[in-house]
């Protein structure tokens, strides 16, 4: 009885030490949170709206590796930004009359002749002056260069290079014969390009956004944006994965999910000088610099015969210019672009148009192109809704759904299934009839450049991701395009795209990606709209499908 009674205890004892082993086991290794517990533990506002983009939580093992990618990232940010800083630094003025003037400046044909020969190049040389007629000493004036010949309907761009002493090298390919008009504006002088590029750095202000938030019947309308600057109870919405943020005033009483959407407005606030606003108006914009001397004539003079080009792909070397347009169609320079029949090309892709509306205009060209194509109802409202077309006898798939923040437009829009390309990116399974096209950069203008950074940054980053499980996927980039010369300036100049432009190619360049040069064929067509007439959209997607076909 005795040794039975010890046996007994021996037992609970040894249960006892083994529950206790297995409970800290247990509780010593990682846990994967669920997303609710993680939000909690986070102590944010208010939970988040139910959106794919903001649901995604990251695992506790996953957490050290997105500390490093953040890392990473910020590391890169600072240093483009950084490049930036050195392609325009400050210039302060005391009086615009110690700025660029074109009319004062002056521009010399060199090696001037009679005629010249088609595939020839022709240099120009640019004296840059003040009001005053004293030469600058320095660069960073915002030049655009372009050749034309309305009766041939043909154009192209010319490429500048700045001495950073005053003077500048624009040089033009004579790719077509007849006679060609020359042109060089002054876009912004540099005293303008340093101000634009300091006062937009310096704010998220320049556009109010309005959210809306449903409150059983009724509704209640807050402040939004990037950044509020607000002591008031914030929802923060969370794009965890890539840390990027937006926020909305909590309404009271009223949960943050319940934002349903959204609205933006210009707001009456500027970071320039009264003396820098004078460098924006019309007037001192886009002026002529090559007012005499500016027509040519070119000849057929070469007999030589030019070399066989093949046909465009995605990753071949990209150049300045990237071609011409002649009798309204694109001709690349580093390729050739074959005819293609659209609806067999598309048969059996699944087509992501991703980003803003200029490939919206993709969509709706697709539409009228082919009667075929049928819009299937996905009960959205509004301009910006998400869209989707299919031919079923063909099994053609193509859907356009815009990117997340910032999204601006006066018109009301739905953020209830608003994503983030790089996690629109991450669910795509991709295979060889997969095809991604992204856009990105008119919304993010009047903002600091940074925002715009991190999120190229991360659009690569979810690419680089999808090619590596998936490395028959095509995606192509099509770059932001030229947009109206009276639009706002501060907000929408095109030295603000210019600047974009610069960056994505820099970010993209060594990835396995087709581009669109949008930026240097909207000035080859002389195209000054933020949505391109369609000979511009209709020659954007033949180059679209001689990459995929």
């Amino acid at each position: 009885m005795r040794t039975a009674m010890i046996n007994r205890k021996s037992l609970l004892v040894l249960l006892l030490i083994s529950t206790l082993w297995i409970s800290f086991t247990v509780f010593r290794s990682p846990i994967k949170l669920s997303s609710f517990q993680k939000w909690t533990a986070l102590k944010w506002p208010d939970s988040l709206p139910h959106w794919n983009s903001f649901r995604k939580a990251v695992d506790s093992e996953a957490s050290p590796c997105s500390v490093v990618s953040a890392a990473e990232t910020d590391l890169k940010i600072r240093k483009i930004l950084k490049k930036m800083d050195q392609l325009i630094p400050p210039r302060p003025f005391t009086h615009i009359y110690t700025t660029s003037s074109a009319k004062q400046s002056t521009a010399s044909i060199l090696n001037p002749q009679i005629t010249y020969c088609r595939g020839d190049q022709l240099d120009v040389l640019l004296q840059m002056k003040d009001h005053l007629g004293r030469r600058k000493e320095y660069g960073g004036d915002f030049l655009r260069a372009r050749m034309s010949s309305p009766d041939l309907e043909a154009g192209a761009s010319g490429k500048v290079t700045d001495f950073n002493n005053g003077t500048y090298l624009v040089s033009f390919t004579l790719f077509w014969e007849g006679e060609v008009s020359l042109s060089v504006l002054l876009m912004h002088p540099s005293e303008g390009a340093s101000a634009l590029w300091r006062a937009r750095n310096q704010g998220y202000d320049r556009v109010v956004f309005k959210g809306q938030f449903v409150n059983g019947s009724s509704r209640v309308d807050t402040d939004c944006g990037l950044f509020l600057n607000s002591s008031a109870e914030l929802c923060r919405y969370l794009n965890a994965e890539d840390q990027e943020a937006f926020y909305c005033v909590k309404p009271s009483h009223v949960s943050c999910a319940a934002l349903t959407h959204m609205y933006s407005k210009n707001k009456q606030v500027s970071y320039l000088s009264h003396q820098e606003m004078n460098l924006f108006e019309r007037s001192n914009m886009a002026v002529e610099i090559m007012k005499h001397s500016n027509v040519i004539r070119v000849t057929k003079c070469n007999t030589k015969t030019e070399a066989v080009k093949e046909k465009c792909k995605p990753g071949l070397i990209s150049t300045v210019p990237s071609g011409h347009v002649w009798k309204y169609t694109w001709n690349p320079v580093s390729c050739i672009l074959t005819p293609v029949s659209m609806k067999d090309c598309l048969s059996g892709k699944l087509i992501y148009l991703l980003g803003d509306s200029t490939v919206r205009q993709w969509i709706e060209y697709f539409k009228t192109r082919m009667q075929t194509l049928r819009l299937v109802d996905l009960h959205e409202s509004g301009k910006l809704q998400h869209q989707l077309a299919v031919d079923l006898d063909r099994n053609i798939n193509i859907q356009w759904q815009k990117h997340a923040f910032p999204l601006i437009g006066s018109l009301v829009y739905s953020v209830k299934e608003i994503e983030y390309i790089a996690r629109a990116i991450d669910r795509t399974g991709g295979d060889k009839n997969t095809v991604i096209v992204i856009s990105l950069g008119q919304h993010f203008r009047p903002f600091p450049l940074d925002v715009f950074i991190r999120r190229a940054l991360n659009v690569r980053k979810a690419v680089e991701r999808l090619l590596l499980r998936s490395p028959d996927t095509m995606v192509i980039i099509k770059l932001e395009n030229t947009r109206e010369l009276n639009s706002d300036v501060e907000r929408f100049s095109d030295f603000h795209g210019y600047i974009q432009y610069l960056v994505i190619k820099d970010i993209f360049q060594d990835l396995n990606v087709g581009i669109i040069d949008a930026w240097d064929i909207t000035i080859a067509y002389g195209s000054n709209a933020v949505h391109p007439p369609q000979y511009v959209i209709e020659n954007q997607v033949n180059i679209f499908l001689n990459y995929i076909c």
